[in-house]
């Protein structure tokens, strides 16, 4: 069976900006090609998509209609496309440019928790404790 979706996005439910940036995406989500997997939710097992937990936290991943996996500029260049905005990160798809930001993508996703409480976007709560104190 084919999935209705074409792009799933497995995303840090605990990240601030990621909450941000899905909540962005499910608004513009009209013709219905994304679907959101929450990598801190009990239930998700990254081994589903041959991966481990700490490949899914360490960046951003989706999979793609056909099981293939892609990960961290490359997700967002896909989901764009999806919901209608794929001319702002077009540039992201040149060897160059795209080389660029997913290293910069990388030094954020390492610290996105600590950017997360240096700007007041996230409120720790017992769960995310030891977490907080980790990264």
């Amino acid at each position: 069976m084919n999935p209705t979706w074409k792009l799933k996005i497995l995303f840090d439910g605990d990240c601030p900006f990621c909450k941000r940036e899905v909540a962005f995406m499910k608004r513009r989500n009209h013709q219905g090609g994304l679907s959101f997997e929450d990598i801190t939710s009990p239930d998700f097992d990254p081994s589903a998509y041959g991966l481990t937990q700490d490949q899914v936290m360490g960046v951003i991943h989706g999979i793609l209609a056909d099981g293939k996996v892609i990960k961290k500029v490359a997700v967002f260049v896909q989901a764009y496309q999806l919901i209608g905005l794929g001319w702002l990160v077009a540039p992201f798809s040149w060897p160059i440019v795209g080389s660029l930001a997913n290293i910069a993508y990388s030094i954020f996703a390492r610290y996105r928790i600590r950017l997360g409480r240096l700007f007041g976007r996230l409120t720790c709560v017992e769960e995310q404790c030891a977490r907080c104190k980790k990264e």
